[in-house]
């Protein structure tokens, strides 16, 4: 039998602070937040392993690392409004929950959306607004916010994202071929003119919708 609070605190301890994960704020979300009640069932005893597991209809959920990597570069406060694109299980959804005022996050496959809301639910984690669509079109009458994070590889950064930042506003992003991408902050001063920081190398399923992947690709 698993323990997974002991999971959780080695974790973080060994994935997430040894990489230089280190705001404590983040670290205490990622300490509470039950990453085994994301996945399948039968996958639970994996949950806090240092890789990516799928979660069904050919998706998966993210190396733990790179979802405290990716939030912690979009230098969330409480007050922060946030756009997600790619619910997927919910895990970061939750993350950024815990984190922030409020998130809209969008999933284009219908099963993965009612349960990652099930999930969340479950966590009285309330501060959500699910859709399911097309997420490389945002969510522009929720719009502008502070931070914007894309959970899938895009072939560029996606124009409606970035005009739906808020100035002062983070966009975080994989964008590269459909094999490989790196991790890029978009960052919209005052003017609206944007700036961008490169990350690291990473691979993510890739962004489908009418500014990333087309489905037949």
């Amino acid at each position: 039998m698993v323990n997974f609070e002991i999971a959780r605190k080695r974790m973080v301890q060994e994935q997430l602070v040894a990489r230089g994960i280190t705001t404590p704020h983040l670290l205490d979300v990622f300490q509470k937040v039950p990453r085994h009640l994301f996945v399948q069932e039968a996958m639970a005893v994996q949950a806090y392993s240092d890789g990516p597991l799928p979660i069904g209809e050919k998706q998966t959920i993210s190396q733990p690392y790179i979802v405290a990597l990716m939030t912690d570069l979009l230098e969330l406060t409480s007050k922060d409004h946030v756009l997600e694109i790619g619910t997927g299980s919910g895990y970061q959804t939750a993350i950024l929950a815990s984190l922030v005022r409020r998130v809209w996050t969008i999933e284009r496959i219908r099963p993965l959306a009612m349960q990652a809301r099930k999930v969340l639910d479950s966590l009285h984690l309330l501060n959500v607004n699910i859709k399911v669509g097309d997420g490389t079109l945002g969510w522009p009458e929720e719009g502008p916010f502070d931070a914007i994070l894309v959970t899938a590889g895009a072939p560029a950064i996606p124009e409606t994202l970035a005009a739906q930042l808020a100035p002062g506003g983070r966009l975080v992003i994989p964008v590269g071929n459909e094999a490989n991408q790196t991790l890029l902050r978009i960052r919209k001063a005052a003017d609206g003119t944007l700036s961008q920081e490169t990350g690291i190398g990473c691979r993510f399923v890739p962004l489908i919708g009418q500014q990333g992947w087309q489905l037949n690709s």
